[in-house]
């Protein structure tokens, strides 16, 4: 999945994708690399970041990532969540990366 970030981000980015969410970055091919931006992975999870020069966050429309232990993740990161029970019987919240991006995360446990 992408997500856009502001010019300059990389390592703002960095810090949420990888301190926070756990991600790994990983190498971009040396043409994209040149445009800016970052990967990350976790499992068979992507997040490419690209950097959009007239950038606004995705408020509705965001990725969905599965996260086992999903209470005491968010707890131990701090992450400022939305809890929603809209979902019956799903374990869900939305938090915001660094630059205002809607991020769910669900409970991949039972």
């Amino acid at each position: 999945m992408q997500v856009a970030i502001p010019v300059g981000g990389e390592d703002v980015a960095r810090r949420f994708y990888v301190d926070v969410l756990g991600f790994t970055e990983v190498p971009k091919p040396p043409v994209l690399a040149a445009r800016g931006g970052a990967w990350f992975e976790a499992g068979a999870t992507a997040v490419h970041v690209g950097v959009e020069p007239d950038f606004v966050p995705a408020r509705k429309a965001h990725p969905a990532l599965l996260i086992r232990g999903l209470a005491e993740f968010v707890a131990t990161t701090g992450l400022d969540a939305r809890w929603s029970d809209e979902i019956p019987g799903t374990l869900r919240c939305h938090v915001d990366d660094p630059f205002g991006n809607r991020i769910e995360l669900i409970e991949a446990g039972g």
